[in-house]
C-alpha cells in the first residue's frame, strides 16, 4: 500500500526486494477519496458538489503521479502491476488484500491513522485484512530480514503469525522466538520449544528465550530493543467497537513503535 501524500520510495524498495527475493510478482496499490463538503445553506449544495469533485479530480491526477513513481523505482526489476482506487484507504485495501500474500505498507504516525480518507490504519487493517502486513519501519529500505523476533504467545493470532512468516524467517540471518510471562513454567517452555520444532521442520534455526515479567509490553519493547531486532513477528490482537478497533496492549506498542519493521497477523 503506497501512500497518496508523502514519500513512497522506502516501503516500495522494501517490497521490491522481498519481490526480487520471492521470486513473486508485485502489486502497487494507491487508494484515497475525499470527503463530501458539508453545508447547511440550499445554495452551496451545487458549490459543494463542484468543490468535492475538484478534490476527486486531483486525487485521479495523484494517483497518476504515484504511478509513473513506482515505475520508475521498480525500472523493470520485477514483475509488477499498478491498481489504484477512489474508495476509502482501509476498504479499498482490506478488498485488494484477495490477490496478495502478504501487504507491505508504512505507518509514520504509528497507531494514530491520521486522515482516514488519505491514509491506511495498520491495527485495522492487520484485523480485518486476512493476510499478513508487514509494517515498515521510518526510514527501512530493505527488507527486514536480519534478526527476527517472534513474539510469542499460546493463542491462535499468534500461531497465524508464525506460519505466515515462514518464508521471511527463511530469509532470515538470525530468529528468536520469545515468551513473557509473569509466572513462567513447563508450560511456557514447551510452548516456545514447540514453535522452535516447528520452524526447524521448515529449515529455520530459532534461538528461544522465556523472560519473567508483570508488564509483556514494555518488557518485549525493551527485548526488541536491546536484540538489535529488525523485525518483530507477532498476531495482531483487538476486537471492533462501533466505529473503532480497540487494540491490546502489547499490538498498541508495536504499532507505535515507528522505529522497528512490524509483521503482523491475525
Amino acid at each position: 500500500m503506497l501512500g497518496i501524500d508523502g514519500p513512497i520510495a522506502p516501503v516500495t524498495r522494501i517490497a521490491i526486494d522481498l519481490a526480487r527475493r520471492s521470486k513473486a510478482r508485485l502489486i502497487g496499490f494507491c487508494a484515497a477519496d475525499a470527503p463530501l463538503p458539508v453545508t447547511m445553506a440550499p445554495e452551496g449544495a451545487a458549490i459543494a458538489a463542484e468543490v468535492w469533485q475538484q478534490l476527486r479530480d486531483d486525487i485521479k491526477k495523484r494517483f497518476e503521479e504515484r504511478r509513473l513513481e513506482f515505475d520508475g523505482l521498480v525500472a523493470g526489476s520485477v514483475a509488477t502491476e499498478w491498481r489504484n482506487m477512489l474508495d476509502n484507504p482501509n476498504h479499498a485495501l482490506v478488498a485488494a488484500s484477495r490477490s496478495a500474500d502478504i501487504i507491505i505498507t508504512g505507518a509514520p504516525e504509528g497507531a494514530s491513522s491520521g486522515d482516514s480518507y488519505r491514509t491506511v490504519d495498520p491495527g485495522g487493517l492487520a484485523l480485518r485484512a486476512g493476510r499478513p502486513v508487514l509494517i515498515s519501519s521510518v526510514g527501512a529500505e530493505q527488507a527486514p530480514t536480519g534478526r527476527i523476533v517472534v513474539a510469542w504467545k499460546d493463542t491462535r493470532e499468534a500461531r497465524r503469525a508464525v506460519a505466515d512468516a515462514v518464508p521471511l524467517m527463511a530469509m532470515a540471518d538470525d530468529v528468536i522466538v520469545v515468551s513473557i510471562d509473569s509466572e513462567p513454567g513447563d508450560r511456557t517452555t514447551a510452548g516456545i520449544k514447540d514453535v522452535a520444532t516447528f520452524l526447524a521442520r521448515h529449515g529455520i534455526t530459532a534461538r528461544t528465550e522465556v523472560l519473567k515479567a508483570d508488564d509483556e509490553s514494555d518488557e518485549l519493547i525493551d527485548f526488541l530493543s536491546s536484540a538489535k531486532a529488525d523485525l518483530v513477528v507477532s498476531g495482531a490482537y483487538g476486537h471492533s467497537r462501533i466505529r473503532e478497533w480497540v487494540f491490546g496492549g502489547v499490538t498498541r506498542s508495536l504499532l507505535d513503535d515507528v522505529q522497528l519493521c512490524r509483521f503482523l497477523s491475525n
